[in-house]
């Protein structure tokens, strides 16, 4: 019987092993010392914000695992011998395998900040840090949250849900200028102000101050300002979690360097999700994409191949969603920050400020490229359909009531948008 070893229980790793035993009879083992059951990370700030309980996490019941057959071990992987094929554990010895399946994510950026590993310094990735959070909660009056991303506003909008100061600290001229547009940029801008959030453009974190007992008491900003707080969120991105494995074979780059097949450079070891890097992307797409999405797509693709129907990892066309505290956000397809000369933009924004819709298109063609839209929904396969096909904007602008997609009671303004997109 095949043994197939899978170091990592997110969304990557469990994936693929539910996926596995559809298809096979293998040995499935899943190794994490994280937490000893897969659990949904993008749900840790509703918990805090008292939405859910912490048993809502688990989308699997704890016997799920033991009647499918798949073994938890609860342990941290300290090497690996991949002449011999055993895995060297922390606490239960070692492990052999036939297939490895590395699922080992990504863990926070620290940039050698003085002060950021002084207690109540965080970030918001581990089933440890939604712990942390409330372990410290009545204690924080004013938290500083450092870089401007998806995690960071999360970040905030949690600490606000309880009543906490919060001081984000953007390096950048607007929030998250690298990957909106402009106008949509500014737009969150003035959300995150109107929400009572003090934040601090153009500015960096400098240095974390001690209070004397190893606790957070404050911040330096790279403009000499000092910043009272009790609480520090680290949220300026991730990378892959690779530093222990860079003296395997292991071909390493920014990730674990995989082929269209998710092969890494040794015999029967795979890489997936956030630590994996494509040696030669798709079109369009980025080498390391830590987005939840492709993860467990990965997953499924890896499964497909260790099953015996080999099949090349195909990530589809772009799509993420988030929430800027109360404006959803969804992107499919292309969309970029500044216009390329053969390439041009329909826009429309409520005047209120708090809902608009871009669509990108060619010039020379007049395909439809890509959609941003900001608290407003457009369903996912007609955008998707139509960025596939190659339509033209004439054609999408016709029936873009098609995409439409606004749940009861939502504010709706089709005609508005028809109305701004004919002119």
């Amino acid at each position: 019987m095949q043994k197939v070893v899978i170091i990592g229980n997110g969304i990557s790793g469990v994936t693929a092993a539910i996926e596995l035993r559809k298809r096979t009879d293998a040995s499935i083992t899943i190794i994490s010392d994280e937490h000893p059951y897969f659990f949904s990370r993008t749900a840790l700030m509703y918990v805090y914000m008292g939405h859910m309980k912490k048993a809502h996490l688990k989308p699997y019941a704890d016997e799920f695992w033991k009647k499918n057959r798949i073994e938890l071990l609860s342990d941290r992987v300290t090497g690996i011998d991949v002449d011999n094929r055993i895995l060297s554990l922390g606490h239960s010895g070692t492990i052999s395998y036939d297939t490895l399946i590395l699922a080992v994510g990504s863990e926070p950026n620290k940039f050698g900040w003085p002060g950021q590993d002084l207690d109540r310094v965080t970030g918001l990735y581990h089933m440890r840090d939604l712990d942390r959070l409330e372990q410290w909660s009545e204690e924080i009056r004013q938290g500083v949250i450092v870089g401007g991303g998806l995690i960071g506003i999360e970040l905030a909008e949690m600490l606000l849900s309880r009543g906490k100061e919060v001081t984000f600290l953007v390096r950048e001229d607007s929030f998250w200028n690298m990957v909106l547009p402009p106008e949509e940029s500014s737009m969150i801008n003035r959300h995150i102000l109107e929400h009572g959030i003090d934040l601090r453009l153009n500015t960096e974190l400098k240095e974390i101050k001690d209070d004397g007992n190893g606790r957070v008491s404050g911040v330096i900003t790279s403009k000499g300002e000092l910043i009272d707080c009790q609480m520090v969120g680290l949220t300026a991105g991730v990378h892959p979690n690779i530093q222990w494995l860079k003296e395997t074979p292991l071909e390493i780059h920014r990730g674990i360097l995989v082929d269209e097949y998710l092969r890494t450079n040794l015999p029967d070891i795979y890489a997936i999700g956030d630590c994996a890097q494509m040696k030669h992307p798709r079109p369009g797409r980025r080498p390391i994409e830590a987005v939840w999405y492709t993860g467990k797509m990965m997953g499924e693709t890896v499964a497909q191949t260790i099953g015996g129907n080999a099949t090349e990892y195909d990530p589809g066309i772009w799509f993420n969603s988030a929430k800027f505290l109360d404006i959803e956000y969804q992107v499919y397809g292309y969309v970029p920050v500044q216009l390329g000369e053969n390439e041009a933009s329909l826009y429309w924004e409520h005047p209120k400020g708090k809902s608009s819709v871009r669509i990108i298109y060619e010039r020379s063609t007049d395909r439809v490229l890509g959609f941003n839209l900001m608290g407003i929904r457009f369903r996912h396969k007609i955008c998707e359909g139509w960025i596939a096909k190659g339509t033209r904007i004439q054609q999408v602008l016709s029936s873009l009531t098609d995409a439409f997609f606004d749940p009861e009671f939502y504010a709706t303004y089709e005609q508005d948008i028809l109305s701004c997109f004919s002119k």
